[in-house]
């Protein structure tokens, strides 16, 4: 959202930013107010709103100050990467929500005041499923530096960060040139053990079937053996125990996707 305001001209001012949010705050006050309540639309608003308000904030102290504020929401901390500033706006966002009553603000802070920051679910993950109806995120990908949903290329070189196209990459890379290299190393132990996992897998399969073909034929082991000289302790000559089938967990080797080169 900021990024949209910051490359309309018409937005990117504080005096027509205040007359947006204030529109905003009445449109949610409206959907929170009439018969059939929209809570869904009303949330949508609500964080518009506060958005455009931080915004209106950082204007204020001066030209290109939007910038500053994209890299805030975009700056992860050294450890990880996360984004802790964004994480904390989003929070303050839905814990302004005016309407303590609401079952959709209830649900939301119940999401996520038990989880710390930097773990997951994420207030961006918990909020984006909140205002657009998801259920899960199963093969839906967002960019890194918009958040728009189904971005599907990677960095060229780590493959673990998604962006739509190389402007949200060159917007993302002052922060990310930092992690990437350590992203590299985790994608690549990724894929190693994907491999060691699928070549396991492989071999337990033969086992399998090596098993399976000695059951088969064990009837016919079994052809001419006089019962009258064994008796039920008798162990049968050629007899074998049964194998239990090792079970492993299907490893999947991480989507590489379309890549984008690196700047």
């Amino acid at each position: 959202i900021v990024m949209l305001v910051n490359e309309n001209p018409l937005l990117a001012e504080a005096a027509a930013l205040g007359k947006c949010y204030k529109v905003l705050d009445l449109i949610c006050e409206k959907c929170m107010k009439q018969r059939d309540m929209n809570e869904v639309l009303a949330m949508k608003m609500h964080y518009i709103s506060c958005i455009f308000q931080k915004c209106v904030g950082f204007l204020k102290e001066g030209e290109n100050k939007l910038d500053t504020l994209i890299k805030s929401l975009l700056k992860g901390r050294a450890s990880d990467g996360f984004p802790v500033y964004q994480e904390k706006l989003i929070r303050e966002s839905i814990r302004k929500f005016p309407y303590c009553e609401a079952t959709l603000l209830q649900q939301l802070v119940r999401s996520i005041a038990p989880v710390e920051i930097g773990s997951d679910p994420t207030a961006f993950s918990v909020l984006t499923q909140a205002i657009t109806g998801q259920v899960g995120f199963v093969d839906v990908e967002f960019c890194t530096t918009c958040g728009e949903k189904g971005a599907s290329k990677r960095c060229s070189v780590c493959k673990m960060v998604i962006y739509c196209d190389q402007t949200c990459q060159k917007t993302h890379w002052f922060a990310h040139k930092k992690m990437c290299k350590s992203l590299k190393d985790v994608y690549e132990k990724q894929q190693s053990e994907a491999a060691k996992h699928k070549k396991q897998e492989e071999k337990n399969g033969k086992l399998d079937a090596n098993s399976n073909h000695v059951t088969e034929d064990q009837p016919e082991a079994e052809v001419g053996i006089s019962q009258e000289n064994s008796t039920p302790d008798d162990p049968v000559e050629g007899a074998r125990e049964p194998r239990d089938e090792a079970g492993l967990a299907h490893a999947q080797d991480a989507p590489a996707g379309p890549q984008l080169s690196e700047e």
